[in-house]
């Protein structure tokens, strides 16, 4: 009997080119691997509000897992799914350490499917940058003045996130204190910014692309899960898939613990290694 396979990618550094775009191969290599029956979706770290411009050629037919498993995000209904808050006394906790180590950050809520971002503290150049790039976007509103500290909502219950991008030191610091509230969890990490700025993040504790994926694969009926990741927010979801696939461009850490290191970003190798794996699944149930 055949296994029903879901394949599951990160966006950025491991199915997008350095540009953050999806190569022409890459799309063509995936409409194959539809054509041929995959169960195929993402899972980021992003916002609906830059996945869908990204993904409008990909067919996908699952939901994605958006804000690094927050939630499940469908792009052909844009609805959102599963959905788990910060309990409301840890956000306030947060919100209270974030004022006292001077830690400027944006605060995510949703409610009836649209996304609204807070911010406390002045805004740094990197913050307005992130702003402008996704001002104007239909998935989500900002409600940030000039100098940056929001009046931030009444009731925190509906808050998904806490996001900040600030200098490495900083972040480390202020993650020491973050990372002991009970009720969010919250992971500190390099990405497109580079080494010398720290992102720092706080979810719900439920809020896993592993704990994401697992729903996807019981309402998909999937008996068999491959993931793909580069960094550190993936080891989760590749420690939980049946084949956990890092990319050769990878964090070191995510090479070494992962089942498989494949080929890097830049060579379409999530979708090769698609292509591969449904013609070795394929000829293992003909024996």
């Amino acid at each position: 009997m055949d296994r029903k396979t879901l394949y599951v990618s990160d966006l950025d550094g491991t199915l997008l080119q350095p540009d953050a775009t999806i190569s022409p191969a890459t799309l063509r290599m995936l409409a194959e691997a539809a054509t041929g029956g995959a169960l195929f979706t993402i899972a980021t770290a992003r916002t609906p509000a830059t996945v869908a411009p990204i993904l409008k050629d990909v067919e996908l037919r699952i939901p994605a897992v958006v804000m690094t498993g927050t939630a499940l995000w469908d792009k052909n209904t844009v609805r959102y799914s599963d959905v788990h808050y910060i309990d409301h006394a840890a956000a306030s906790e947060l919100v209270g350490i974030y004022r006292e180590m001077s830690y400027p950050t944006f605060l995510y809520t949703l409610r009836d499917d649209m996304i609204d971002i807070y911010h406390i503290g002045p805004l740094s150049d990197i913050e307005r940058r992130f702003i402008e790039e996704r001002r104007d976007n239909p998935y989500k509103r900002f409600h940030i003045p000039a100098s940056g500290d929001s009046r931030l909502p009444d009731d925190l219950g509906h808050t998904i996130l806490f996001y900040g991008m600030q200098p490495d030191a900083h972040s480390e610091a202020t993650h020491r204190l973050t990372s002991r509230v009970e009720g969010a969890r919250t992971q500190k990490y390099h990405d497109f910014y580079g080494p010398e700025i720290g992102i720092l993040e706080a979810f719900s504790p439920l809020s896993t692309k592993a704990r994401a994926i697992h729903e996807l694969a019981c309402r998909t009926g999937a008996g068999r899960i491959v993931a793909f990741g580069d960094n550190l927010n993936d080891l989760s979801m590749l420690e939980m898939a049946d084949v956990g696939v890092a990319m050769a461009n990878g964090v070191e850490e995510v090479k070494l613990r992962a089942d498989v290191v494949t080929g890097p970003n830049t060579a379409d190798s999530v979708a090769r290694f698609i292509l591969d794996d449904m013609e070795r699944e394929a000829a293992r149930g003909k024996s």
